[in-house]
């Protein structure tokens, strides 16, 4: 009886600041939900499903595009409007730094790749970079391989050093996974890992052609800092941390099962990487 009177003189209070008659709330209260309001409270419910999937990565650009992935074709204004209402927001970090040390006197490559990042068939061209990660044990470096076809990292290492056997460790992964390809062209900066005779005697071994960027050029192996730049916006940059093995476990998330399998990329009309050769190669077949 008293939650009776409690909301009685509510409604009166809400009534009365409004400036409408109470028959005229309780008329309100009784319209049925629109047909709008309906589609806006199930596009809220899978958009908070996918931000939470990719732990509060996404921006409305890559919520439209798995939206589209699932078959629901809203407009991405729409979606725009119904995450800025219920503030729901991408918390990527804005910040990155290209870092390359390219100051040796070891021998480098010609710059095969010549900016083309299009190759049409997955194993033609592979990139490669390193990059750091801060830890309070310590630094923690990692280098990646990616296939320019399909923009997914197909091998990558990690160590609390950076060394030729960092980058020797990546591309044997990618090189073993993919097959033990032949006459691949791997590109990377003139870093001088990748500029070691150990690393030359890999590709050599692998039968894989050396490409290298032009000094102090970052826009010849743009596809490789995409990524780190990528990762450390969307992941590194988020997080603190304690041990080089909590660094790991979230790099490892990253790679394998949220950049390759999930996150939408706009060079693949947004999808995945992993969708995307799975859809070539049923073309193929």
């Amino acid at each position: 009886m008293v939650e009776e009177f409690r909301d009685e003189f509510g409604v009166e209070r809400s009534c009365n600041a409004l400036y409408v008659s109470r028959s005229g709330y309780y008329s309100w209260r009784k319209q049925p939900v629109s047909n709008r309001e309906l589609e806006n409270s199930e596009l809220l419910k899978l958009i908070k499903e996918i931000h939470a999937e990719s732990r509060g990565i996404f921006g409305s650009p890559a919520i439209n595009s798995k939206l589209k992935e699932l078959g629901h074709n809203y407009n991405h204004k729409r979606v725009e409007r119904v995450m800025r209402e219920n503030n729901i927001r991408s918390n990527a970090k804005k910040k990155f730094k290209v870092t390359t040390d390219s100051k040796h006197m070891m021998p480098v490559a010609d710059n095969l790749l010549q900016r083309d990042f299009s190759p049409e068939q997955k194993n033609q061209a592979w990139c490669g970079d390193i990059t750091y990660i801060r830890t309070d044990e310590g630094w923690l470096y990692l280098a990646t391989v990616i296939d320019l076809y399909s923009r997914k990292v197909i091998g990558w290492s990690l160590d609390e050093n950076m060394t030729r056997q960092l980058v020797i460790d990546a591309f044997e992964t990618a090189y073993q996974q993919r097959e033990k390809p032949e006459g691949v062209i791997f590109h990377s900066d003139r870093g001088s890992q990748y500029a070691s005779k150990d690393f030359k005697t890999v590709l050599s071994l692998s039968k894989a052609k050396q490409s290298m960027s032009r000094k102090g050029d970052c826009w010849d192996n743009a596809c490789a800092e995409s990524f780190f730049a990528s990762l450390k916006k969307e992941m590194v940059y988020r997080n603190h941390y304690r041990t080089r093995e909590e660094a790991r476990a979230t790099i490892f998330w990253y790679i394998e099962v949220f950049y390759n399998r999930y996150r939408p990329h706009s060079y693949l009309n947004g999808i995945s990487p992993e969708i995307f050769e799975n859809k070539k190669q049923k073309v193929v077949a």
